[in-house]
């Protein structure tokens, strides 16, 4: 599904962050991109996300050219980015709302876009419903990301793309939205590539895990995790093993 062919990248005045990086990801797969500060995750996932633009080389995503954002890429960030004036319903109604506005093009919306506000059905999933019509400054941080979730599923996206959701939660919100993300990934059939700091988070959620080092970076690393998401996987050996070979590659104490 997403294939980075030779991707060079750099930002001005810097050595570049990729250099003649290529990676591929199959569709339906979860990863998680782990890696130190500045070692380019979050670049890594707005250039997939057509929101930044290789250097050199390309991105392909199901055999096209990324040169702006796709309608079928969903991105959810740290900061939620919800609007502080609007309800959680008419947060979730946003992206249709603009959708709306474009019409069926086939660059803001899909071509097959059918027009439609109802959201209520992603509220009830996300436990949101009963809060339908707070204000973001009333819910807890976890409430609000979740309002952020229901944004993005209600685009109907086969790509989601998350950057450190999680990472301002407190650890059993954190852990309660983990689960979540791995069921809906599972039920939407959808492809997940969600960027972390934390070692046990890539452990819990990417069957997959591609380790970034310091700039630049010039091939994949990738670790092979095929329990994660699995049942009880949270406190087995496998999941303690994955946690200490990550920490050993990382070359943490």
């Amino acid at each position: 599904m997403i294939q980075l062919n030779a991707l060079t990248f750099a930002y001005a005045n810097q050595k570049p962050i990729f250099q003649d990086f290529s990676w591929e990801v199959q569709r339906g797969e979860t990863w998680a991109v782990l890696g130190p500060s500045g070692c380019g995750k979050s670049t890594l996932l707005y250039l997939i996300a057509g929101l930044r633009f290789p250097t050199a080389g390309n991105v392909l995503i199901n055999g096209e050219r990324i040169t702006r954002p796709r309608p079928h890429t969903g991105l959810i960030i740290q900061e939620y980015g919800l609007l502080h004036w609007a309800t959680v319903r008419e947060n979730a109604q946003l992206g249709l709302r603009i959708r709306g506005f474009y019409g069926p093009d086939g660059t803001h919306a899909p071509q097959d876009f059918q027009p439609s506000l109802n959201v209520d059905p992603w509220l009830d999933r996300l436990r949101l419903l009963p809060h339908a019509e707070k204000y973001p400054g009333q819910l807890s941080g976890g409430q609000r990301q979740r309002t952020a979730i229901a944004r993005t599923l209600a685009l109907e996206p086969d790509l989601l793309l998350m950057d450190e959701p999680f990472s301002s939660l407190d650890a059993p919100t954190r852990e309660d939205l983990q689960n979540l993300t791995l069921e809906l990934q599972g039920e939407q059939n959808l492809t997940l590539l969600i960027v972390t700091h934390t070692i046990e988070e890539a452990a819990i959620l990417g069957k997959k895990i591609l380790l970034l080092g310091e700039p630049p970076n010039t091939h994949p690393r990738v670790i092979e995790n095929p329990q994660a998401g699995s049942d009880n996987f949270r406190g087995s050996d496998a999941y303690m093993n994955i946690c200490r070979d990550l920490r050993a590659q990382m070359e943490l104490p």
